[in-house]
């Protein structure tokens, strides 16, 4: 189905695709031309069995020469993941590791969540013959998991990237632009700040009696307020609220 138009801004960025050990240039050239279908343009290649550059997979790439001339090359898995936050393995495997399962769409809400850009985050797809090793998956924080037809659940490399791809392209639509600057996530400085100001207030309340205790309990509250994933305006809040009451005890 034709539908280029080379006079319309092309949209690329999203999460990265990262291909483990692709057989064929082929595959790698049609899974590329399904994610500039979908806007995906960071395209990240383990150990290519048949060598890169590859002319094969440009040629089969039918025209997405910008991911195709975008790809990295990495070593291992641990390398091209290096700079990601969340990872999704693409597997269709039956695992028994205690992973998340997810859906496409839930993958793509929770990225966007994530990162709006999504380039914190990455779709990873194993060798078309076997897919992924437990070792690889072993890496993810999550498996995506597609509802078809369960006696016959096989896509080609492709198919897998543009229907992950397309997941991620319908989660953003509606989505306002800039939000994510407009509330961004507190910085570790701020984070800090808040630590010190209600550590230094519950020890004014003697909150820490056990003294040998402290540097624990002090932990624990700190991976409390790390979980959160608090926001600028929200860290500027507790303080308020700290203060407030340290004010309340001391009258």
């Amino acid at each position: 189905m034709a539908g280029t138009d080379h006079t319309r801004a092309t949209a690329h960025g999203g999460p990265a695709v990262i291909l483990v050990e692709p057989q064929l240039g082929e595959n790698i050239g049609a899974a590329a031309r399904a994610m500039l279908n979908v806007g995906l343009t960071d395209l990240r290649l383990v150990r290519p069995r048949d060598g890169w550059p590859s002319e094969v997979a440009r040629a089969a790439a039918s025209g997405a020469d910008a991911v195709v001339d975008g790809a990295r090359l990495f070593p291992d898995v641990a390398a091209a993941i290096g700079d990601i936050r969340r990872l999704y393995a693409c597997t269709a495997r039956r695992r028994d590791m205690a992973k998340p399962v997810v859906t496409a769409e839930a993958a793509a809400a929770e990225m966007r969540a994530l990162s709006p850009g999504g380039g914190a985050c990455a779709l990873m797809f194993g060798p078309e013959r076997a897919g992924l090793g437990n070792d690889d998956v072993a890496l993810a924080d999550a498996l995506v998991a597609v509802p078809l037809n369960p006696a016959f659940a096989s896509l080609n490399l492709a198919q897998a990237v543009l229907l992950l791809g397309y997941a991620w392209l319908r989660a953003g639509e509606g989505e306002p632009a800039g939000e994510a600057d407009r509330d961004p996530p507190a910085t570790k400085a701020e984070l800090i700040g808040l630590f010190e100001h209600l550590e230094g207030e519950l020890d004014a309340a003697g909150f820490f009696a056990n003294r040998e205790r402290r540097p624990v309990t002090v932990r624990k509250i700190r991976n409390m307020f790390q979980r959160a994933g608090l926001r600028e305006f929200e860290v500027r809040i507790l303080r308020g609220v700290v203060a407030a009451l340290a004010d309340r005890r001391r009258t």
